[in-house]
């Protein structure tokens, strides 16, 4: 899984080893750390704060099955928050939806790209559906990179 995403510098993976680092609470959050038997799968960004928030537990498998290599729930997990979708290389990792969209908007002045870069962005806060938040990050992702294109241009 950290081979997958390695390029994308909006996904880092870490681990706390419990046995000897006691690490209970991060800025007054419970982590939970270990609940239920159950390793603690985090994700931290802006939405969450330093504390973070815990991966939500989809089957009754123990979690190295649940989110093992013979599964796609890890990968869908850290997709909801980064895109292996690259703008330059839409071979790999961009879905049709994403290859449609980099297709009407890589031609499009920088001005347009970050206007509408803006506009997903404030819906970020809105209340949707995981699988529309999941789209709405999945473009702004493809707009992030398209902006950063006309700015080194």
């Amino acid at each position: 899984m950290c081979e997958t995403f390695k390029s994308n510098a909006d996904v880092v993976f870490g681990d706390v080893a419990l046995s000897s680092d006691q690490v209970r609470t991060i800025n007054g959050v419970d982590q939970g750390a270990g609940a239920g038997g159950w390793p603690t799968v985090r994700h931290f960004n802006k939405e969450t704060g330093y504390g973070g928030k815990a991966y939500e537990q989809k089957t009754g498998d123990a979690m190295c099955d649940e989110l093992g290599p013979k599964t796609t729930f890890m990968q869908e997990f850290v997709e909801q928050f980064a895109s292996l979708c690259n703008v330059d290389d839409t071979t790999t990792g961009c879905t049709d939806k994403q290859k449609d969209v980099i297709a009407k908007w890589s031609g499009k002045p920088g001005a347009e790209v970050k206007k509408q870069l803006a506009r997903l962005e404030g819906m970020s806060d809105g209340a949707m559906k995981p699988e529309a938040m999941q789209w709405l990050k999945q473009r702004q992702n493809i707009f992030k990179q398209l902006a950063k294109k006309h700015d080194e241009l």
